[in-house]
C-alpha cells in the first residue's frame, strides 16, 4: 500500500502573493476589494485637497506679486514680474525677526512640556489603574476636555496678571496645561500595550521606578511622543486667542496677533499681506510634511491593544 504524500507548491515568479527571495512581501496598490478604483472616496480626496490647495496657490500668487498687480482683483493670474517687495516689507513693518523668535520659543517650550508632563502623568494613571485616586484623577482630566477655553478665559488672564505670568512663558505654560487632558488620554490608550514583563525584568535587576521610565517606557512612548509633539506644535504656533489675552507687552507677541495687527493696519498692501501670512505659516507646513507620517502611526499604535 503507498502511502501518497504531499508536495509542496512552489509558486512561481509571476504570482503575486508571494515575496521576493528576501522575503519582503509584494507591493500593490491599494484597491477595494473587487479590485476597483474607489471613486466616490477619490473624489472626495480631490475636493478636500483642493479645499487646501487653492487657498495655498493664492497666497503665494499674491505674495509675489507688486502692490499694482495684488489690487486689480485677479488673484488667480500669475505675477508678471516676480516681485519679493512685499516680503522685504512685511518683513520690516510686522519686526518679523522678533515675531518669529518669541514664537518658537513658546512653541519648544509647549511641546517639550507637553510631551514629558503628558507621558509621566499617563505612565502614573496606566500603572495604577487599580488604586482610585489615579482611575478618578484621569476621568477628571477627561471631563475637562469638555470645558472650552473662552468659559475660563477670564479667569486664566486674571490669574496669570497677578502671579506675573502675563508673557510669552505663562502663553507656554497655559498651552501645556489645557492640553494635558487630550494627551494624558493618548499616552495612557499607548501604555496599555506595553506588557508589563518588560518592566517586571528591569525591577528584578534592581531598576528604580525612574529608572524604568526613562530607560525603558520613554523610548517606547517615541511613536505616540512624536504624535504629541506634532499636535502641539501646530497648535501652539498657530494659536491667536491665547497670546493676544495674556500676553500685555505688543512687542512680545508671537506670529498670529502680529499678522492680525498688521491686517488691520495695512490691509490695502494685498501682496504685502499675503507675503506676512506665508512667511508666518510656512514653518508649520515645513514640519507637517516632514513628520506627518508620525500622527496616523502613533494614533493607529495606540488605538489597539
Amino acid at each position: 500500500m503507498t502511502i501518497p504524500t504531499s508536495t509542496p507548491t512552489t509558486a512561481g515568479p509571476a504570482d503575486p502573493a508571494v515575496g521576493s527571495s528576501t522575503g519582503s512581501p509584494a507591493r500593490r496598490r491599494p484597491q477595494s476589494r473587487d479590485g476597483r478604483t474607489n471613486w466616490p472616496a477619490t473624489i472626495t480626496l480631490m475636493v478636500c485637497s483642493l479645499a487646501v490647495l487653492v487657498p495655498l496657490f493664492v497666497t503665494i500668487n499674491m505674495s509675489l506679486k507688486t502692490t499694482q498687480q495684488a489690487v486689480d482683483g485677479r488673484a488667480f493670474t500669475l505675477p508678471s514680474p516676480l516681485s519679493i517687495e512685499g516680503f522685504i516689507e512685511a518683513w520690516q513693518l510686522t519686526s518679523f525677526p522678533r515675531g518669529l523668535a518669541i514664537s518658537a520659543m513658546v512653541t519648544a517650550i509647549s511641546v517639550v512640556g507637553e510631551i514629558v508632563i503628558s507621558a509621566l502623568a499617563a505612565y502614573a494613571i496606566a500603572r495604577n489603574w487599580d488604586r482610585r485616586l489615579f482611575r478618578w484623577s484621569f476621568f477628571y482630566l477627561l471631563a475637562a476636555m469638555f470645558i472650552p477655553f473662552p468659559v475660563v478665559a477670564l479667569p486664566q488672564v486674571q490669574l496669570t496678571g497677578i502671579v506675573g505670568l502675563d508673557n510669552p512663558f505663562g502663553v507656554a505654560i497655559m498651552h501645556i496645561v489645557f492640553a494635558l487632558a487630550f494627551n494624558t488620554m493618548l499616552f495612557t490608550a499607548f501604555l496599555r500595550s506595553i506588557p508589563m514583563s518588560l518592566e517586571e525584568s528591569m525591577r528584578v535587576d534592581g531598576a528604580s521606578t525612574w529608572q524604568v521610565f526613562v530607560r525603558l517606557i520613554f523610548p517606547l512612548l517615541a511613536p505616540m511622543a512624536a504624535t504629541v509633539g506634532i499636535f502641539a506644535f501646530l497648535g501652539s504656533w498657530n494659536d491667536y486667542m491665547m497670546p493676544n489675552m495674556i500676553t500685555t507687552n505688543p512687542e512680545l507677541q508671537t506670529l498670529p496677533v502680529l499678522q492680525q495687527i498688521f491686517q488691520t493696519q495695512f490691509s490695502n498692501n494685498y501682496n504685502v499681506s499675503f507675503a506676512s501670512y506665508l512667511m508666518a505659516m510656512a514653518p508649520a507646513i515645513v514640519v507637517y510634511i516632514v513628520t506627518q507620517k508620525w500622527v496616523i502611526s502613533g494614533l493607529t499604535q495606540g488605538a489597539v491593544k
